[in-house]
């Protein structure tokens, strides 16, 4: 038996001992970094600084792209189905929408929590400090769940280090150069295009067990699809923003928090509910997800901030 599965296994058993008192808290961890936490980025850039909101959104949106890459390159089987002995936490086996590796959980907390420590380091080290044991209890709970393997946490651990630097480094090079962010957006696009193609033709494990067939590579291309819709909606929707738009911050507007929290709430819905009954229905899995996380990111850049700008400026305008 492979070490990974061993640990796993060791984990399983002190979870079966303290009767799963642990679960539902790490548990909740694990949801709160792919439901919620990804709209961060959007709170940060309608209402506090657009510059680090742009930041957060590339920092997510590109790095969900590769890990979504990797999964489908390297095609890893979850641990329950290399191993029967494994019993995760759950509905796991149901709800599980990709492969094992990287870890999507892993990613989404480590890229969201780790750019909000490099934000933060300075002006709020508690933050920081929240932010960093976060980011463990975050990665740790996919292995105590037995939902992923320690190889799964640590590379997306580290993937997402990778990705929080280079966004940083490019962000700091390049400023405000409209030209060098256009040029980027076209790469953008070209790179989404031939991920499109790279994972739609590539060959796939087609393994049965009892005339089943393990896992539906079909399926398992969805979260990669919803990937590619969100990073080109970035791309489009920064473009308006950036050459139109010229959205500000309207810093001390009374209506502002409220205005952030609703755009928020409104996305929230349509991801959750919205969407899947309209447009993933319509277009299906693959193109129904790439649609609705397209429409959620111009949402985003360019409807919200003009809503914002014009609630904002017509109450200015109405107390004077």
């Amino acid at each position: 038996m492979d070490l990974d599965i061993k640990y796993l296994l060791w984990l399983q058993e002190l979870r079966f001992l303290t009767g799963g008192v642990f679960d539902e808290i790490f548990n909740a961890l694990s949801k709160f970094a792919v439901d919620l936490l990804p709209f961060l980025p959007f709170i940060i850039f309608w209402g506090s600084d657009k510059k680090w909101g742009y930041r957060f959104m590339i920092t997510h949106d590109f790095g969900d792209l590769l890990n979504g890459i990797i999964k489908l390159t390297v095609c890893a089987y979850r641990p329950w189905i290399r191993s029967d002995l494994i019993e995760p936490a759950g509905d796991s086996k149901v709800a599980a929408t990709g492969y094992s590796f990287p870890s999507g959980h892993s990613f989404a907390a480590t890229s969201m929590y780790g750019t909000t420590i490099v934000w933060q380091k300075a002006k709020r080290r508690w933050l920081a400090i929240t932010c960093s044991v976060l980011i463990l209890l975050t990665c740790f709970s996919r292995n105590f769940l037995g939902v992923h393997t320690p190889q799964d946490v640590v590379v997306a651990f580290i993937e997402s280090w990778i990705v929080i630097y280079l966004v940083g480094y490019f962000q700091k090079k390049i400023g405000s150069d409209c030209k060098k962010l256009d040029l980027l957006g076209i790469l953008g696009i070209v790179f989404v295009i031939a991920t499109i193609c790279y994972i739609s033709f590539k060959s796939y494990p087609m393994d049965y067990v009892d005339g089943k067939l393990l896992v539906d590579p079909h399926k398992m291309m969805n979260d990669c699809f919803k990937a590619c819709g969100a990073f080109t909606g970035l791309i489009i929707g920064s473009y308006v923003e950036r050459h139109y738009i010229h959205y500000e911050i309207p810093v001390g507007a009374p209506e502002l928090p409220v205005l952030t929290a609703v755009g928020a709430g409104l996305m929230f819905a349509w991801k959750e509910l919205f969407a899947p009954a309209t447009v993933t229905v319509w277009f299906g899995g693959h193109w129904g997800n790439f649609v609705a996380r397209l429409l959620m990111l111009l949402f985003a850049t360019i409807v919200w901030p003009l809503v914002i700008r014009k609630v904002c400026d017509n109450s200015k305008q109405d107390s004077e």
